[in-house]
């Protein structure tokens, strides 16, 4: 009987593992889409290396087991509206989920038809900061965003001590939000973008170098470009031509250019000479195996392309691949907890269809919320580094590597981490450490900038259009020595005028300003009437001997004095010996004679009289303690101390009358 009931819980068991399997088997196909721009640099490594990571999985039996992984790609062309009817294209194939795009601006567009068909949009180089709000629930980036590449640009600017920059970007959704986060995160150190050129998209030359002038007449010589591609590259050949890629010139380009120099097989000369010491970076990956073993194929990978372009491996490249990784985990664990692939017709499609858009083929993805909600907890190790998202959507560990463009290649001064700022060292050294971002910690190489030096650039000039300060002086005819204002060569001198020049000269940034004097030169003039003058408006500060009264300091702010006053006390400094005899020190000869003169005159009268004895002994004992106590304060002479007891009515006026 045992043995009968311990048959039937083996078979039993093995009917429920059956079952279970038939629950987690998958579909034989899953259909994935891929929107890109195939004629772009990280186009054409984007689908060489998905392409890779396809193949890969479909040969992984440890992964998608029988179920077989199918990319559908197609060329959006940077246009919203082609990436538009691309998605809509996918839709009609049930597909459950579309990787890319890879411009910001066509993952907006697109990110709505993800919304409303409920399918996972997986891009691995649309790093606007916008995409990750709240509004595109279904739009997941698999690269980190702008935002972080923004605060490496912001400790950058700041770690070089520049006060303000100028913004060189594309104005579109991917230059506007990138330069907007730039501005927060500078505010945050307390520094400023002073002029934001904007460049129309798919603007011409002569357009493009009408922005760069205007501003070079700027006084920031700090340039942060934050472009396209061709556009960057556009925007470096005028601004060489211009001159503005000289010495004391600073250049900081966004991730793109190094992505463009890492992808190039062969870096045109004529090229690297118009980024010569221009700062750039590059989205950081850890040295994994998986990256080894993509980079060691990526020549073979490129020759089976039908594309027929050469392109090296760069960072985008590596996070496309770990894109399809990623998406390949996520469907695993959907099919394992039960999903399974179904379309539902949209109701709200259906009351608009009609005409030759065949919209009734649109449907939503049944298991689009379970997809993402698996997305979203992936946890694997991929070729840039552990792929891992935080609660707020963005890929863990921001990282990315300081590029200096030297001669014919690139020279890495430094990394920036999220985790502990700019450093010399490796990210995934310093995240064995505690963090320590303290501005004492943050560390890069020399770098060698434009100009061929190793002089940190100033970082401004003084501008051809700013405003000047109007900065009144006084034209008094004393006190030269403070301020003083020659009439015919219009110079303006004097100790005042040197603190003020002093104090402007130390200010990272330039200011302007022109010296106007108050007053006919004939007669002091009135200092409160010159402090009214800044309250109408007259002038924008007032340097000068202005003494700082009650209320002055009512209508204007004053700076700490820099003069002293002049008043002092004189006092006499005598040493004094310290003896058994020291009590003696306090009455001077006269002094004694003196009181022994009261002495003799204040003796008792014949008729026995002894008034006089207590009264000359509590004077004597008062004028004692009176001249020792002023004497050792060093507050009175003995001359003075006896005028002021004479003042008083002395009390042997009245024994003597007795």
């Amino acid at each position: 009987m045992k043995s009968v009931l311990h048959i039937l819980g083996i078979f039993s068991s093995l009917c429920s593992l059956a079952l279970g399997q038939n629950v987690s088997m998958g579909p034989d196909v899953v259909n994935v889409g891929l929107l890109c721009a195939f004629n772009s640099t990280l186009g054409r490594v984007a689908k060489v290396a998905i392409a890779a990571a396809v193949n890969d999985i479909n040969n992984d039996p440890s992964i998608l087991s029988g179920t077989k992984l199918v990319v559908q790609m197609q060329d959006t062309n940077y246009s919203g509206f082609i990436g538009i009817v691309q998605a809509l294209k996918f839709m009609e194939k049930d597909t459950v989920a579309i990787i890319g795009p890879q411009s910001s601006v066509v993952a907006h567009v697109i990110s709505h038809v993800a919304n409303e068909l409920q399918v996972p949009l997986m891009s691995f180089a649309a790093t606007d900061p916008t995409l990750t709000s709240l509004q595109y629930p279904f739009f997941v980036r698999t690269i980190h965003s702008d935002q972080f590449q923004m605060a490496s640009v912001a400790d950058l600017v700041d770690y070089y001590g520049w006060k303000m920059v100028t913004a060189v970007y594309i104005d579109d959704d991917y230059g506007r939000n990138g330069i907007s986060s730039l501005s927060d995160e500078l505010a945050k150190r307390r520094l400023k973008i002073l002029y934001k050129a904007a460049i129309r998209p798919g603007a011409t030359k002569s357009e493009m170098a009408a922005v760069l002038v205007k501003a070079a007449m700027m006084e920031s010589r700090v340039f942060i470009l934050h472009a396209h591609d061709d556009s960057g590259l556009a925007v470096f050949s005028l601004a060489c031509n211009l001159t503005m890629t000289s010495g004391g010139y600073v250049w900081i380009a966004t991730d793109w250019l190094s992505a463009v120099l890492d992808s190039s097989l062969h870096l045109d000369s004529g090229l690297l000479s118009t980024i010569q010491g221009v700062l750039t970076l590059r989205q950081h990956t850890e040295n994994t195996n998986r990256k080894k073993t993509l980079a060691s194929q990526w020549s073979t990978l490129v020759k089976e392309d039908k594309g027929g372009s050469r392109v090296l491996l760069n960072a985008y490249g590596l996070y496309a691949y770990d894109t399809v990784w990623m998406l390949a985990h996520a469907l695993d664990a959907f099919f394992n907890s039960g999903g399974n692939i179904s379309f539902s017709p949209d109701p709200r499609l259906h009351a608009v269809a009609g005409g030759a858009l065949n919209f009734d083929a649109l449907s939503i993805f049944d298991g689009g919320m379970l997809l993402l909600e698996r997305i979203r907890k992936v946890n694997f190790m991929g070729a840039t580094g552990p792929v891992k998202l935080d609660p707020d959507g963005n890929l863990i560990h921001p990282a990315y590597d300081i590029i200096n463009i030297i001669g014919s290649g690139l020279r890495t001064i430094g990394y920036w981490s999220n985790y502990s700022g700019l450093s010399i060292m490796s990210p995934e050294t310093l995240y064995m450490k505690p963090p320590n971002g303290t501005m004492e910690n943050q560390k890069l190489h020399p770098a060698i900038w434009p100009g061929e030096t190793i002089t940190r650039p100033r970082g401004w000039v003084f501008p051809n259009n700013g405003n000047e300060l109007r900065i009144g002086v006084p034209d008094r005819v004393s006190y030269h020595q403070f301020v003083s204002f020659d009439n015919l060569s219009g110079m303006v001198d004097g100790f005042c005028i040197d603190v003020f020049v002093a104090a402007m000269n130390l200010l990272p940034y330039p200011v302007t300003y022109r010296f106007i004097p108050f007053g006919n030169g004939r007669e002091n003039p009135s200092y409160t009437q010159l402090i009214n003058q800044i309250v109408t408006n007259e002038f924008d500060a007032v340097v000068g001997d202005v003494a700082i009264v009650t209320n002055r300091t009512k209508v204007a702010d004053f700076t700490q004095p820099y003069v002293g006053s002049g008043l002092v006390i004189l006092t006499s400094v005598k040493k004094q010996s310290s003896n058994g005899w020291a009590f003696l020190q306090p009455f001077t000869i006269r002094m004694w004679s003196l009181t022994g003169v009261f002495f003799l005159i204040s003796w008792p009268t014949s008729s026995g009289s002894s008034l006089g004895w207590p009264v000359v002994f509590i004077y004597v004992l008062s004028l004692t303690i009176i001249k020792c106590v002023l004497f050792f304060s060093k507050k009175e002479s003995s001359l003075q101390i006896i005028k002021c007891v004479f003042i008083y009515d002395p009390p042997w006026t009245e024994l003597r009358a007795r």
